[in-house]
């Protein structure tokens, strides 16, 4: 019988929100922190193991987490989500096949995207979730990558201009959910979290 691939899902939770009023990942709908809905998100998709980088109100965001999901902390979070990714990419363990990147603000992701994107898991992948045909997240990298895109993270320069290089597999998602981020407590309003801001 041949082993599943193992796919770890990592989580960028370290922003501080400065649009929103406070971290993201503290915000609750439905009564649920949204770094617990994502983490629900990739563990219901089929992730075998959750990361969660941690850097504004880390100990809030901690004190939430299940003792399974392990938390990394990304010392220059203030200095973009490039960081947050080399932080979290750098605590992958060596058995992962691939790496899915998802974020924190966007509660439309369902976990039969993670599903879709992470079927596609294979050491040389590049992978993610398409909107309509507009790229999204989440994004899945093959560990054979993981090497060649740390070495091009730092503060604010995330994954975005390494993956537009390569070729990227996009895997249609609309049908399941949507990937617009919550930027502003009015986007939640508009995407039918909450009847007003909070």
């Amino acid at each position: 019988m041949t082993e599943k691939p193992q796919v770890v899902g990592l989580l960028l939770a370290a922003g501080a929100g400065t649009r929103f009023g406070g971290p993201k990942a503290l915000v609750e709908v439905g009564g649920e922190p949204l770094v617990l809905r994502a983490i629900r998100t990739l563990r219901d998709g089929g992730c075998a193991q959750v990361l969660v980088v941690l850097g504004a109100s880390a100990s809030e965001v901690h004190a939430l987490l299940p003792p399974e999901v392990r938390s990394v902390h990304a010392p220059d979070w203030e200095t973009g989500m490039g960081a947050s990714l080399r932080a979290g990419l750098a605590a992958v363990p060596e058995r992962a096949c691939a790496v899915l990147v998802h974020l924190v603000d966007l509660p439309g992701v369902t976990a039969q995207t993670v599903r879709e994107v992470g079927a596609l898991a294979t050491r040389s992948v590049l992978a993610r979730a398409g909107y309509q045909g507009k790229p999204g997240h989440p994004v899945l990298i093959g560990a054979d990558h993981l090497t060649e895109l740390a070495a091009t993270l730092r503060g604010a320069h995330g994954a975005k201009t390494w993956l537009r290089e390569r070729a990227v597999r996009l895997v249609e998602c609309a049908g399941f959910g949507h990937g617009e981020d919550l930027d502003t407590p009015e986007d939640g309003v508009r995407l039918g979290l909450w009847s007003a801001p909070p």
